[in-house]
């Protein structure tokens, strides 16, 4: 394959063009068409010869012989590479994701509307995940006794997740009050990790001087009430709706919409792809290395971070023909969005 720098500006216009007109039209491209909407009056028989280089070089694929060129998976790589990443969304669709985030003050609210937003924006699927992590501060604690041995303990941390487990524990709901009064009154604004450790520390050292109270702490403590469980996810996937229409195969779009119900399957997805430490918006074209359901589709996502931290990822799941622009301009915006109304001062 010719590597992409030793394309020429001709060359590169052209294959640009195929591309954007496959995006626009899903219909295999031709050199007639091509002339028509030519800047420089290229003739067809011009535009023949540049894109039988292209086919030779692996750019473009042609479906039937008597049709025109569709772009292959390298070329689709190769123009998001050209993308210089100036571009604005439209006052409309500013508008739009502004008013969908009106009011949002949590991380699972955000997701949640985040996942519905990318779906609308893009007309594909839109995935959001929001993950636990060490560097959650406490908001507050509730106990609740359920009856004999049951103890519900809820966790709320001030990035807005919500945690609840039920553990086998026999305590009074007035001890477990009591417990959750020390817990806020103490630990409010700490992380979970901090918290985990001077509990650690105070319970050593006051062992002489236990009451009821510190004793329905331990017990809490050890049975994993203040866990922080890092590994905690919420999973937001909506416009499965969206690709029926795009998608002739039904075998196929049988085993996409199985896919995006395995929720699991999307955390792997977009863990395997997009890196926390990443800066920008990634693109990812071809997605069977990690879902075989999933060739010829693409990702486009980014991390949700608040201020320096990872709190889950965004993406948008779609055919390789899909607006990258578009659609690489609304993650990026959703994804500054995020940091900027979360992103609260300590």
């Amino acid at each position: 394959m010719v590597p992409a720098p030793q394309m020429g500006e001709r060359e590169r216009e052209i294959l640009t063009a195929i591309v954007e007109t496959f995006i626009a039209t899903g219909e295999p491209v031709g050199s007639r068409t091509l002339a028509r909407a030519s800047r420089e009056g290229l003739s067809p028989a011009t535009i023949r010869n540049v894109m039988s280089d292209l086919a030779d070089s692996g750019f473009l694929e042609q479906p039937h012989t008597s049709a025109g060129r569709v772009p292959s998976t390298e070329a689709y790589r190769y123009y998001v590479e050209q993308i210089t990443g100036n571009a604005r969304l439209s006052r409309e669709d500013q508008g739009m994701i502004q008013e969908s985030f009106h009011g949002v003050s949590d991380v699972q609210e955000f997701m949640e509307r985040t996942s519905h937003v990318l779906s609308l924006i893009s007309r594909n699927v839109g995935v959001a995940v929001a993950i636990g992590g060490p560097k959650n501060a406490l908001d507050h604690v509730y106990f609740s006794r359920l009856g004999d041995q049951k103890v519900l303990a809820v966790v709320v941390t001030r990035s807005g997740l919500v945690r609840d487990r039920v553990l086998r524990l026999d305590i009074s709901q007035s001890d477990l009050d009591a417990a959750a009064r020390f817990l806020n009154d103490n630990f409010r604004g700490w992380t979970m990790e901090a918290m985990r450790v001077e509990l650690a520390r105070r319970l050593e050292q006051e062992r002489s001087e236990y009451d009821s109270l510190m004793v329905s702490v331990e017990q809490l403590y050890k049975q994993g009430a203040l866990a922080a469980d890092d590994n905690a996810q919420m999973v937001f996937v909506e416009g499965a709706s969206n690709l029926v229409a795009g998608e002739q195969d039904r075998q196929r779009l049988q085993e996409m919409l199985k896919t995006l119900e395995e929720k699991q399957k999307i955390v792997g997805l977009l863990s395997a792809y997009l890196d926390a430490k990443q800066e920008a918006v990634r693109v990812v074209i071809g997605l069977d290395q990690a879902l075989p359901s999933m060739r010829n589709f693409v990702l486009i996502g980014a991390p949700a971070r608040v201020g320096g931290e990872v709190m889950g990822s965004l993406a948008v799941i779609g055919p390789t023909r899909i607006d990258y622009e578009h659609t690489m301009t609304a993650v990026s915006y959703i994804a500054r969005m995020f940091d900027k109304m979360l992103n609260e001062p300590e």
